[in-house]
């Protein structure tokens, strides 16, 4: 079944894909098997940001299972930022917080954004210029622009999500790779 293409501009592709995205039935099979493979090519990345998904996003848990022995870094929102903890058992380390997504439990140290090599982002759409449309809030684009400069941004979404163009506006951060599930 094809899906109608959105109007011109970030709102209407935010809208189209909030609709697009909640008639899906994902499975993250081959978007685990594919950052799976993406990390074992690059054993010096040793320190990976990694999210909770959403409704609709990858779930990268059968990754972080797998590839263990890398330090597992997830998000925390603290008031218009992301914090990053270590996170070693996401079953029994991650609670109900901010919008009802999975962070972190307290304790945890934070891992400074400059100590990530990699941080694998969610998003609404991808296109293939590294353009990443996010829910609209900001957070990644503004804990991005503090990444290390050799530090890798990688988008991650199933194909329902790889779009021609995503609007990208100059804030917007690109990612350096995205995975498509």
């Amino acid at each position: 079944m094809a899906i109608p293409q959105p109007a011109p501009g970030k709102p209407h592709l935010r809208k189209h894909m909030r609709q697009a995205i909640r008639e899906l039935v994902p499975t993250s099979d081959k978007a685990n098997a594919a950052l799976y493979q993406w990390l074992r090519d690059r054993p010096a990345l040793r320190t990976i940001a990694v999210y909770s998904p959403l409704p609709g996003e990858v779930d990268f848990a059968a990754t972080h299972q797998q590839l263990a022995e890398l330090t597992w870094v997830y998000p925390k929102v603290s008031g218009n930022a992301l914090s990053f903890h270590p996170v070693n058992d996401p079953a029994t380390e991650l609670i109900a917080g901010a919008f009802g997504i999975l962070e972190p439990s307290e304790g945890l140290p934070a891992v400074a954004v400059h100590e990530i090599d990699v941080f694998i982002c969610p998003g609404l759409a991808f296109d293939p210029r590294g353009g990443r449309l996010g829910r609209g809030r900001g957070f990644y684009d503004r804990m991005l622009a503090q990444a290390r400069a050799d530090a890798l941004k990688v988008g991650a979404c199933f194909q329902i999500q790889w779009v021609e163009d995503t609007h990208a506006e100059a804030h917007d951060i690109a990612m350096d790779h995205v995975i498509v599930g």
